[in-house]
């Protein structure tokens, strides 16, 4: 399925996807991307599932309870849609960005297409089950941003998905920070020292 996106071109055969929060748009993180990654073509994909009037990018029937059979599909609707754009740009290289709802459909894209992307960048994701192995996610960079009291995004399972991809033998580095589902500028730091 085709989703309606913000797109700006780069000068390279670099791609960065990035995915936004719940309520949020395109624009959340776009400029971020543009700001760490100036040189690569950056797409920002809005979600097409609105949840009372907010954009997100799966079904969900509450907090942290997700319709896995929605978030299936979608997960595939996204893998097509970061190859259609990878073909478009030419891209060598692909990273992912997203942050709350953006990180999950991300991760769950990744989790089911690991030959899609070279780097992820999950702030404060939520991935609420134990992922089967996916061993071609070997070498794959990997960057988790999470608040230690966070009451979204616990950090036990947040520590549980680092481990996760850690056993996939990803390149996986994780930056906590005291809060909660706030970003805070020490988050936005690491996210560019990951990225440079």
């Amino acid at each position: 399925m085709p989703y309606d996106a913000r797109r700006t071109d780069g000068t390279e055969p670099r791609l960065a996807l990035t995915f936004h929060g719940t309520g949020a748009d395109a624009d959340q993180l776009h400029g971020l991307a543009r700001t760490f990654l100036p040189a690569h073509h950056v797409v920002s994909p809005e979600g097409d599932v609105h949840e009372g009037g907010a954009a997100r990018f799966f079904r969900r029937h509450g907090e942290g309870v997700y319709d896995m059979d929605d978030l299936a599909t979608r997960a595939g609707a996204m893998a097509a849609f970061v190859r259609a754009e990878a073909e478009r740009t030419g891209a060598l290289h692909v990273t992912g960005i997203g942050f709350s709802n953006g990180a999950n459909i991300l991760a769950a894209t990744a989790i089911a297409h690991p030959d899609l992307f070279d780097a992820l960048v999950l702030m404060h994701p939520l991935i609420p089950w134990v992922p089967g192995p996916a061993p071609d996610l070997a070498m794959t960079r990997v960057l988790i941003t999470a608040g230690q009291s966070d009451p979204i995004c616990p950090a036990g399972m947040t520590q549980g998905l680092a481990d996760w991809f850690t056993a996939q033998k990803a390149d996986v580095t994780l930056a906590w920070h005291p809060g909660g589902h706030e970003v805070p500028q020490s988050e936005i730091q690491a996210v560019q020292d990951f990225l440079l």
